[in-house]
């Protein structure tokens, strides 16, 4: 279940992310990845390099205002510092031992969906429901 539950949602955050309509559902995601790369601020398990991290991630959100390709790079950008912490030991939910690992798993899931250009996948859903099926 560690590895099913984060799979989960992040199809659940694609989902969700589907009912904002484009442009906006692009700029959202970017403000979303900016604040993901902020996470770990406050634990502070890697130090000072907790800063750069940040910059940089904030780096491809702001690029990702206008390219879903930086979105994706920083959602991967982040599965990396995730499973850093996950070694270190500093979880990105302090309580959760195993939430960076999830998050780690999360991730490249939004990540593939972001590379694909963020479809609406309520939008795909009806296509095939109302495409006329052929034998």
């Amino acid at each position: 279940m560690s590895l099913v539950l984060p799979i989960l949602i992040g199809l659940a955050y694609a989902v969700l992310m589907s009912l904002i309509p484009e442009p906006h559902r692009r700029r959202f995601n970017a403000v979303m990845v900016a604040g993901a790369g902020a996470a770990y601020l406050s634990g502070g398990g890697l130090g000072g390099w907790e800063f750069p991290f940040t910059a940089l991630v904030a780096y491809c959100a702001y690029r990702g205002l206008e390219s879903w390709t930086f979105i994706g790079i920083a959602w991967l950008l982040h599965t990396g510092w995730d499973i850093l912490h996950h070694l270190k030991g500093s979880p990105i939910i302090p309580f959760a031992h195993d939430s960076s690992f999830g998050c780690a798993i999360c991730d490249p899931v939004i990540a593939l969906w972001c590379f694909r250009g963020g479809p609406s996948l309520i939008g795909l859903v009806r296509t095939r429901l109302t495409r006329p099926h052929t034998p």
